[in-house]
């Protein structure tokens, strides 16, 4: 976990305080993965990650069985947002928010409600309300006006809510409408308040260049979609570019899925599961509970007198 023990009279730094300090670090790049639930969630903790970022395909996918179409509701949302938050309320978590979910008054309500979760970070965009992936075609946006409204709606209510989460602005106007306006955009809302620009769906390494050197000094952040719109750019990459923060938010799903769909197929031709890893490894439920805090649970039902684990588990 990220915790640590701390001194008399210090105080643990917050999760958007974490944010804030690597945002702020000039050698510090935030390279985020991708998780949908709580156990992917706990496997990215496990190994030391410095940031989450909750996904919203993945999150529609797990949560409803259903493709990223603008299905999912910010209850569903923020539901996942808040329990991925207080896993390790140490390490921040950047999450999807969508539109905001409605009029500046529901955008309002949706920061509000993120901030109480524990989110560190969100993201906004300017697509109608029923919106899609921003790596699908077809996508609709409302207009520059409206868009800004929703920024400044997220911006007022972290005010009223003496919080600072990070506000992360993105467009997905390169698509439809071209670069110079996707700027504007961007611009728009970093005059608002928003802190970061998310440029989705860029096509090229010129244009990440530009985009970068255009908004300076305001950090923006690259999204990795394999197979989608933009190139599969690596940390490494991003650094050169110029970004501040990359997410993979497929990084979870997209080998969950070849795996499971692995293992039922070796359970249908085979009758059992043979390992989907080179060595034949299996992984017993006990050590799969580990990674969910198995042995802290029964560390502190101990504690406080607790009789159930005594024998251990």
């Amino acid at each position: 976990m990220g915790s640590t023990e701390l001194g008399q009279g210090e105080r643990r730094m917050t999760a958007v305080e974490k944010l804030r300090s690597m945002l702020a670090d000039k050698d510090k790049f935030i390279a985020c993965p991708g998780v949908y639930d709580g156990f992917t969630a706990r496997i990215a903790l496990r190994e030391g990650v410095d940031c989450l970022y909750m996904t919203g395909a993945g999150t529609t996918m797990s949560r409803l069985g259903m493709a990223d179409m603008g299905i999912a509701t910010l209850n569903d949302m923020l539901t996942n947002a808040s329990m991925i938050a207080n896993i390790d309320p140490s390490t921040p978590l950047i999450a999807d928010a969508d539109t905001g979910y409605g009029s500046p008054l529901m955008v309002g309500r949706t920061v509000t409600q993120y901030i109480r979760a524990g989110v560190a970070g969100l993201h906004l965009e300017d697509q109608i309300v029923n919106k899609r992936c921003g790596h699908l075609l077809g996508k609709q946006l409302v207009d520059v006006d409206e868009y800004t409204a929703r920024i400044r709606a997220a911006r007022m209510a972290r005010e009223q809510s003496n919080s600072d989460i990070v506000i992360i602005a993105r467009t997905d106007a390169l698509q439809s409408f071209g670069y110079d306006d996707a700027l504007t955009r961007l611009r728009a809302a970093v005059a608002q308040g928003a802190d970061v620009a998310f440029l989705e769906g860029v096509t090229s390494r010129s244009d990440a260049q530009r985009l970068c050197a255009d908004l300076a000094p305001t950090p923006c952040l690259f999204n990795n979609v394999p197979g989608g719109f933009s190139p599969d750019f690596s940390v490494q990459q991003c650094r050169e570019i110029g970004y501040k923060i990359a997410i993979f938010p497929c990084l979870a799903f997209e080998v969950v899925y070849p795996a499971v769909r692995a293992a039922v197929r070796q359970m249908k031709e085979l009758g059992t599961v043979k390992s989907v890893e080179e060595d034949g490894k299996r992984y017993s439920p006990r050590e799969l509970f580990q990674v969910c805090g198995l042995d802290e649970l029964m560390e502190f039902d101990l504690k406080a007198g607790g009789a159930s684990y005594k024998g251990g588990a």
